[in-house]
C-alpha cells in the first residue's frame, strides 16, 4: 500500500519546481494533485500545500477521509471508488464547491455541516448490504439547503426523495437505478424545488406508472429535461390545454351533480310538504275541488298556526274520510260543470261527465 505524503507529491507532481526553489516554496504554490489508481490507502498531512485547490484520488484503497483539515483552499475533492464508509474531517473546507464520493460503502449522507458553498455532490453507487439504501442526515441536508444545484444519489436503493425538498437551489437531480414508486411524491418535490430543470430517473419503477411523465411536466414549470428527453413548449402547452379542458368538465359535472341533487331535495321537500288530499266541500254554488295541504288543514280547522293545530288534525283527516264520493256526488246539479284543471281523479272526471 501506498500512503499520499508531501514527500511523494513533490516527486510524482507535473510541476516541476526551479533550481532556486525551496520544497516548501514549490509546495505552496501546487494547486491540482492527481494521485488516481496509485494504490493509495491514506493520506498524510498536507498543510503545507496552501494553495491546493483539485485533489484526484479516486480509484484508491483509501478508507478514511483524513489530513484535509488544513487544506482550507480546497475546491474540489475527487474521492470516488475507494473503501470510504464514513464522511468526515470536512468541516474546515469552507470553499469546497465538488465532492465526489461515488463507488464507496457510505450508508448515510453526513458530516457536510458547514460546507456552506458545496454545489455539487456525487455519492451514487454505493455498496451496501443487501436491501439497505442510502439515508440523509437532515442536518447535513439543512446545511446544504442554499448551496446545493447538482445531487447524484443513482444505484443507492432510494425508495423516497421527500427529505429533498428542503434543498430550495437544486437545479439537477441525477436518481437513476433506484426503487422510487410512487408519482405523487415526485409531485410533492417538484412542488417545492421551483429552480430543477434537469431530472434524470431512468430504471425506476415510477417510470412505468400511467401518465408518469405528463403528470410531472404539469406540475413543474422549470423542468426542461426529464429521463434525458428536452421537454418542449408545443408538449407543455398541449398537457396545459389538456389538463384545463379536463378540469372544466370535472367542474361543469360537479356543478351540475349539485343543481340536481338541490332539485331532487326540493322536490323531496314538496312532495312531503304539500301532501294533497283531493275532496268535494259541500257549498252553495258550483261544488269546487279543494286541495288540503298540511297548512290548509290548519286555516281550514280555524288555526293561527301548523303548531296549533296539531291536535285537531286528526280530526279533520277523519272528517275527510267520512266524505264518500256517493255524498260529494250528490251535490252536483245538473247543471254544475266541474273546472277542468281541478279534475286530477279520474273518478271525479267521470262524475263531473
Amino acid at each position: 500500500m501506498v500512503r499520499l505524503t508531501l514527500d511523494l507529491i513533490a516527486k510524482k507532481s507535473n510541476l516541476k519546481p526551479r533550481k532556486e526553489e525551496t520544497t516548501l516554496q514549490y509546495l505552496k504554490k501546487i494547486t491540482h494533485i492527481n494521485f488516481s489508481a496509485k494504490n493509495i490507502d491514506a493520506i498524510e498531512d498536507l498543510s503545507l500545500c496552501k494553495n491546493l485547490s483539485v485533489l484526484y484520488l479516486y480509484d484508491n484503497c483509501i478508507s478514511q477521509i483524513t489530513n484535509l483539515n488544513y487544506a482550507t483552499n480546497l475546491t474540489h475533492l475527487y474521492l470516488q471508488n475507494n473503501c470510504i464508509s464514513c464522511i468526515e474531517n470536512l468541516g474546515s473546507l469552507k470553499k469546497l464547491e465538488k465532492l465526489y464520493l461515488g463507488g464507496n460503502y457510505i450508508a448515510v449522507i453526513e458530516g457536510l455541516e458547514g460546507l456552506e458553498g458545496l454545489r455539487e455532490l456525487h455519492v451514487e453507487s454505493q455498496r451496501l448490504p443487501l436491501g439497505e439504501k442510502l439515508l440523509f442526515d437532515p442536518r447535513t441536508l439543512h446545511s446544504l439547503a442554499k448551496s446545493l444545484s447538482i445531487l447524484n444519489i443513482s444505484n443507492n436503493n432510494i425508495d423516497d426523495v421527500r427529505d429533498l425538498e428542503i434543498l430550495e437551489n437544486l437545479n439537477q437531480l441525477i436518481a437513476v437505478d433506484n426503487q422510487l414508486l410512487h408519482v405523487k411524491d415526485l409531485e410533492c418535490l417538484l412542488n417545492k424545488l421551483m429552480k430543477l430543470w434537469k431530472m434524470d430517473l431512468n430504471r425506476n419503477p415510477v417510470c412505468l406508472k400511467p401518465k408518469y411523465r405528463d403528470r410531472l411536466i404539469l406540475v413543474s414549470k422549470s423542468l426542461e429535461f426529464l429521463d434525458g428527453k428536452e421537454i418542449k413548449n408545443m408538449e407543455r402547452q398541449f398537457l396545459m390545454n389538456w389538463k384545463a379542458s379536463k378540469d372544466a368538465k370535472k367542474i361543469s359535472k360537479k356543478r351540475n351533480s349539485k343543481n340536481e341533487d338541490i332539485s331532487n331535495s326540493h322536490r323531496s321537500n314538496f312532495e312531503t310538504m304539500h301532501h294533497i288530499v283531493p275532496v268535494y266541500y259541500p257549498q252553495v254554488g258550483k261544488p269546487k275541488l279543494v286541495f288540503f295541504s298540511d297548512t290548509q288543514r290548519c286555516l281550514a280547522n280555524g288555526n293561527a298556526s301548523p303548531e296549533s293545530s296539531q291536535e285537531d288534525n286528526p280530526k279533520i283527516i277523519e272528517d275527510m274520510g267520512n266524505l264518500s264520493l256517493k255524498e260529494s256526488e250528490s251535490l252536483l246539479t245538473k247543471n254544475d260543470v266541474c273546472e277542468p284543471h281541478l279534475l286530477h281523479n279520474s273518478k271525479v272526471k267521470k262524475m263531473c261527465l
